[in-house]
């Protein structure tokens, strides 16, 4: 077995042609390969659903078997267990996984494999020397088919053969200078099983954090701010290219988690991390937060007071008047992951992750007792008060519950799980209200910018008793969530 680094990026057809003549490659020799490769799987894809991936490559004269641990990438960078032996196509050898449930898992499936898609592509590759690296820089372009369907290639992989992670993070900012290079999320592979299974694009959601207690505080945070650029990164493409308002509103948590993960680990992270990484993200996570506030407006506030007073002239100025805003809105977060900066800071951003050192010997069992019970000490001070709130105040108290809500979900393999769920079901029931009454005090300033100079109206009176009632609420849902066993 092998252990393969690499950081995948995807560029233009324009910045392919002008790789070659790069200063840092034109210099060195080239080889050039045709690759054809058949990705097989059983009827049920019971190997993709245990994220590895199999496929036979003829490679010039040469077949190989190869066997890849389709672990996910994240701001490009993914680190892949990989089994790869000469082989006869067709023939399923595989006495050289010597990862015993791996190899057990790939004989059960062995009778039931057939091909589910291909990958045909021209391969350049270059050997760079770069700071104390060796580093394969290969340039891939040709098509994935499946079932008729195709998709292009594009893209540069570098793998690192010798030396230090950072070297590749280097050396992809010195290819930046010169081209226009994107941090690639998806492999060939999974791009692949897409297309057989005619995947639309879907809004991505979180997903479980993958922490433990043998790990350091630093090796968690890794983990876990690895998974919110991943998070964030799978529904980017859908921000361009879907009007499903959900790839705002994941976008937006994902940059709110990671924001979060940073504020909850900064006691074991360099200050200059935290000075510098805490705010690079604000002003994408505020254009997501007003594109998120008029989606919210036009989807979930706006509908009920619609059917409430549907002839009235506000109503109709408010909806044009939104759709506007809101289009408006989202390209500006377009433009924003347009600029050339952008592919840059994600690069940096996760070369910073993987720079990270443990400096302190404290357990993350330790740390995050530490952690979850001053945040929690926070929210129910503040919690406690409730009966004389100012809107500033329940505005805070909504930040504080979300933050303890994700350290929650950060550190949920580390907790009890006697005691969670019900200690999250009550503060999610208790964020959701608080969540309701901040849309109706973003609703009104929406309004109120909508609908300059109007005379309080219909729409007014139905936001000033909605907001009421939501008040009266408040109060049981915050007594139920303080009376909950900390897990």
């Amino acid at each position: 077995m092998s252990t393969e680094i690499e950081l995948k990026l995807q560029l233009t057809a324009k910045s392919a042609k002008k790789l070659a003549s790069h200063p840092l490659l034109l210099p060195l020799a080239v080889q050039k390969q045709h690759l054809l490769n058949t990705y097989y799987d059983t009827p049920e894809l019971a190997l993709h659903a245990k994220r590895i991936a199999m496929r036979f490559r003829k490679k010039g004269e040469q077949w190989l078997l190869t066997v890849k641990s389709a672990e996910p990438a994240s701001g490009g960078l993914a680190v892949r267990s990989e089994w790869e032996t000469p082989a006869l196509p067709g023939v399923f050898d595989f006495s050289h996984v010597d990862e015993p449930s791996m190899r057990d898992l790939l004989e059960t499936a062995r009778p039931k494999m057939s091909a589910v898609f291909t990958t045909d592509f021209r391969r350049q590759i270059w050997h760079v020397p770069f700071g104390h690296s060796l580093i394969e820089l290969a340039l891939d372009r040709g098509t994935i088919e499946s079932r008729g369907r195709k998709s292009r290639i594009c893209e540069i992989e570098l793998e690192l053969l010798s030396g230090d992670i950072d070297d590749i993070f280097k050396l992809t900012r010195k290819l930046q200078d010169k081209l226009e290079l994107s941090p690639a999320i998806a492999s060939k592979a999974e791009r692949g099983y897409n297309l057989f299974n005619d995947e639309p694009l879907k809004p991505f959601k979180a997903k479980p954090a993958g922490i433990s207690a043998d790990m350091q505080p630093v090796e968690a945070f890794r983990c876990i701010a690895l998974g919110c650029l991943e998070h964030f990164q799978r529904n980017e493409e859908g921000l361009h290219l879907s009007s499903d308002p959900e790839f705002i509103h994941q976008a937006r948590v994902a940059l709110r988690r990671l924001r979060s993960a940073i504020k909850l680990f900064s006691p074991v992270l360099p200050p200059e991390f935290v000075s510098t990484y805490g705010q690079t993200w604000r002003t994408l996570a505020s254009a997501l937060g007003e594109a998120r506030n008029w989606d919210v407006f036009l989807e979930e506030t706006l509908p009920p007071i619609q059917a409430a007073f549907p002839e009235h002239g506000d109503i109709r100025r408010l909806r044009t008047e939104a759709r506007r805003r809101a289009k408006q809105a989202r390209q500006s977060v377009i433009k924003l992951l347009a600029v050339r900066e952008y592919p840059r800071l994600m690069v940096e951003f996760t070369a910073a992750i993987y720079a990270l050192k443990d400096t302190l010997p404290l357990p993350i069992g330790d740390f995050a007792h530490q952690q979850l019970s001053r945040y929690a000490r926070q929210a129910q001070k503040q919690a406690a008060r409730h009966c004389t709130f100012s809107p500033e105040e329940r505005h805070q108290l909504r930040i504080a519950l979300k933050r303890l809500r994700y350290t929650l979900e950060f550190l949920t393999p580390l907790l009890q799980a006697k005691r969670l769920p019900a200690y999250l079901a009550a503060l999610a029931q208790l964020q959701d209200e608080l969540g309701l009454l901040n849309d109706l005090s973003t609703a009104q300033s929406l309004i109120d910018s909508s609908l300059p100079k109007r005379p309080a109206g219909p729409v007014h009176g139905w936001m000033a008793g909605r907001h009421t009632l939501l008040g009266h609420q408040l109060g049981e849902s915050i007594d139920l969530w303080l009376t909950q066993k900390k897990p």
